[in-house]
């Protein structure tokens, strides 16, 4: 049986991802996948693998054991795949503004994951985001959750932080030695669950028609709410409604930039420990109905700010059975233009630094 591990991570559409397949779950299990969501894992399945004193003793022997009879009991029905997809296998969100960085205890989590799937783990899917978004929407749920508004002195350790999704990705390839590392950014996937679960699966998946976008950070409105009166109040957050911003123009490009290093990074190899899913990006009309915040030109690639990108009519492929989603969104991209013609990789880049320096271990 194939396992493959879902790790999130948060804030980029995995409620939306988990609630698609779960009220698809009796039709996948037809074609032989089985999927644990969160209802299942935080149930008692996972109880001894994180937390305190987690990784050994006889809890996580029980947690093990308990992995390994629900695999079985899923081989025996006939299920050849597991899909696993909890984004808190990862981390937490609270726990990354605590930090001040991106998940700096993924290694140790997923090493214990990995064990208690007893080293049987196939492939490990991850979604990021670029940065200004990530902690926008990271910020704008603490706020949800009893969190302080954020001051500049925090604002600015978050975008000077070392740590980047290059960081983590190794992180999880150094946990999951084994397994098929494949990243997804956000901005090509996000709301997209079908298309997701195809690339995660390499064959059609059913279509998803609810245009569903749950768990959304909350707009400004909701947030001056929410934070009420007193020293942290909502007036200080700014007026009108829409998307919170709490990074100012210099702070959002050093995130962006920081992102798209990353992103060179994987297509790059990225070391040969992960590989980034190779899928079109979405249309300009989803994209927007989903807010992604990005501040392009219609029809642009939101991963990369290519603007070469046409549309192509899906719906009339005879090639594509009725029911399951396409082998590609609404917008096909052309071919990547050459290195030399990208903001990343030009000869003078040599002055400007604008390469992520090379991170030691």
């Amino acid at each position: 049986m194939d396992v493959i591990l879902h790790i999130g991570v948060h804030r980029t559409g995995t409620t939306t991802f988990q609630t698609y397949l779960r009220e698809r779950s009796d039709m996948l299990a037809d074609q032989g996948l089985a999927f644990w969501g969160p209802r299942r894992t935080r149930n008692g399945l996972f109880h001894g693998i994180h937390g305190q004193g987690a990784g050994s003793g006889a809890r996580f022997r029980r947690a093990t054991g308990r992995i390994a009879l629900n695999i079985a009991r899923s081989r025996d029905r006939g299920r050849a795949v597991l899909l696993v997809s909890d984004e808190n296998m990862s981390g937490s969100v609270c726990d990354n503004l605590r930090a001040g960085g991106l998940y700096p205890g993924i290694g140790e989590r997923l090493t214990r994951v990995h064990i208690a799937f007893g080293g049987k783990v196939d492939q490990v899917v991850l979604t990021i985001r670029s940065l200004d978004h990530y902690w926008s929407s990271a910020l704008g749920y603490g706020l949800t959750r009893g969190q302080p508004l954020p001051d500049a002195d925090r604002l600015d350790r978050l975008v000077t932080a070392p740590r980047s999704w290059r960081d983590v990705i190794a992180d999880v390839a150094c946990a999951m030695p084994d397994a098929r590392i494949r990243v997804a950014p956000f901005e090509t996937l996000g709301g997209r669950p079908d298309a997701l679960l195809a690339e995660i699966l390499g064959r059609p998946a059913p279509r998803d028609d609810a245009d569903l976008w749950l768990n959304r950070t909350p707009g400004l409105a909701a947030l001056r709410r929410l934070a009420g009166e007193g020293p942290q109040s909502g007036a200080l957050l700014p007026e009108g409604e829409g998307r919170w911003h709490p990074f100012d123009p210099a702070q959002a490009a050093a995130l962006r930039e920081t992102y798209q290093d990353d992103l060179f990074w994987l297509a790059a190899g990225a070391d040969g420990l992960a590989e980034t899913m190779a899928y079109a990006a979405p249309g300009p009309a989803r994209q927007a109905a989903h807010g992604t915040g990005d501040s392009l030109a219609p029809g642009a690639d939101h991963a990369t700010g290519n603007t070469r990108a046409r549309d192509v009519d899906h719906a009339t492929d005879p090639a594509r059975p009725a029911g399951l989603a396409p082998p590609s969104t609404k917008t096909e991209a052309e071919p990547n233009p050459p290195v030399t013609d990208m903001t990343r990789g030009r000869s003078n880049d040599s002055q400007q630094r604008r390469m992520a320096p090379h991170r030691r271990r």
